[in-house]
C-alpha cells in the first residue's frame, strides 16, 4: 500500500519560494534567457539543415547539441516559470519522472557527445589531410547514436530506482526541479545501493568522456605547438576554442555541483548551479560557436537574405 500511495499524488517544489522577491525578478531573466536559448539552438539546428556548406560533421554534433539543450531548458524552464508565478509549487507525479529521466538522459548524452566533438575536433587539427576519410557520414550517425542510446540507457535504469525509493509520505523536494539528488534527499530508507551504483555509473558517462576530452586536447595542443606560423596556430586555436569554452562550463558546473555538501547553504547554491546549468549555459552555446564562426554568420546572412554574393550580384 505504501508503494501504491508514493507512485501518485504531487511533489512540492520549493524551488525559490522563501525569497518571494527573488521569485518575480527570477521570472522575468528566465524568460528573457529561455527565449534566447529556444531561439538560438532551434537556429543553428535549422541552419544545419538547410546550408549545404554546414553539411559537416562538426555541425552535425552541433545541432546534436542544441538539441539536447532544447530538451534540457524545455523540460525544466516552463514548470519553473508557473511555479514562479503562482502561489502552487506542485508537480505530478508524472511530471516528476519525465523531468528526472530528461535530466538523466540529457546529462549522460552530452557528456558522450563533446567528447565525440573533441575527437572531431582532434581529427580537424592532427589529421587534416584525412578528416573527410576518417570522419565519414556513417561514423558520425554511428557516433552520435552511441551518445543518445548510453544517455537514455543510463536513465533507464536509474529513474525507476530513484522514484522507487521510500519517502514515508514526504513530498517537499528543496530543490525547483526533480533531480536525482533532491529526490534522494526526501527519501526513508538507505539509499547506498542507489548512490553506490550511480557513482559506478558515473565512470563511463562522466569520466571516460571526460578523460577522452583531456586527452585529445593534449595531443591538439601538442599539434597546434609544432605549428611554426602563427596564423597557422590562431587558425588551429580558433577551430577548437568554441568547443572548449563550452566543456570548461559544463562540466565546470557539473563537478562543482555535485561535489556539494548536503548542507542547506549547499543546496540552495545547488538550485542556482542547476538553473545555470539548464538555463544560462543552453542559451551560450549558440553564441559562444555563432559568433566565432564564419560559416555559420555566412549561413544565417544568406537565410536573412543578405549574403554578400548575393548582394554583389544585386550591385552589377
Amino acid at each position: 500500500m505504501e508503494t501504491n500511495n508514493e507512485s501518485s499524488g504531487d511533489f512540492i517544489l520549493l524551488g525559490f519560494s522563501d525569497r518571494p522577491r527573488l521569485e518575480m525578478a527570477l521570472f522575468v531573466v528566465n524568460m528573457v534567457f529561455y527565449f534566447l536559448a529556444v531561439t538560438g539552438n532551434s537556429t543553428i539546428i535549422f541552419l544545419s539543415l538547410v546550408d549545404l556548406r554546414l553539411h559537416t560533421p562538426m555541425y552535425f554534433f552541433l545541432s546534436n547539441l542544441s538539441l539536447l539543450d532544447l530538451c534540457y531548458t524545455t523540460s525544466s524552464i516552463p514548470q519553473l516559470q508557473v511555479n514562479l508565478w503562482g502561489p502552487r509549487k506542485t508537480i505530478s507525479f508524472a511530471g516528476c519522472v519525465i523531468q528526472l529521466f530528461a535530466f538523466l538522459s540529457v546529462g549522460g548524452i552530452e557528456c558522450i557527445l563533446l567528447s565525440v566533438m573533441a575527437y572531431d575536433r582532434f581529427v580537424a587539427v592532427c589529421k587534416p589531410l584525412h578528416y573527410l576519410t576518417i570522419m565519414h557520414p556513417q561514423l558520425c550517425l554511428k557516433l552520435a547514436a552511441f551518445a543518445w542510446l548510453s544517455g537514455i540507457a543510463n536513465s533507464i535504469l536509474m529513474s525507476p530506482l530513484t522514484m522507487s525509493l521510500g519517502r514515508c509520505g514526504h513530498r517537499r523536494i528543496n530543490h525547483f526541479v526533480c533531480e536525482m539528488p533532491a529526490i534522494i534527499r526526501i527519501s526513508c530508507v538507505d539509499t547506498s545501493r542507489v548512490e553506490g551504483l550511480a557513482f559506478f555509473l558515473a565512470i563511463p558517462i562522466v569520466l571516460v568522456p571526460l578523460t577522452m576530452i583531456l586527452v585529445s586536447y593534449g595531443y591538439i595542443a601538442a599539434a597546434v605547438l609544432r605549428i611554426k606560423s602563427a596564423v597557422g596556430r590562431r587558425k588551429a586555436f580558433n577551430t577548437c576554442s568554441s568547443h572548449m569554452v563550452v566543456v570548461s562550463l559544463f562540466y565546470s558546473t557539473i563537478i562543482y555541483m555535485y561535489m556539494q555538501p548536503g548542507n542547506v547553504a549547499s543546496q540552495d547554491q545547488g538550485k542556482f548551479l542547476t538553473l545555470f546549468y539548464c538555463l544560462v549555459t543552453p542559451t551560450l552555446n549558440p553564441f559562444i560557436y555563432s559568433l566565432r564562426n564564419k560559416d555559420m554568420k555566412a549561413a544565417l546572412l544568406k537565410v536573412l537574405g543578405k549574403d554578400r554574393t548575393l548582394l554583389d550580384t544585386g550591385g552589377h
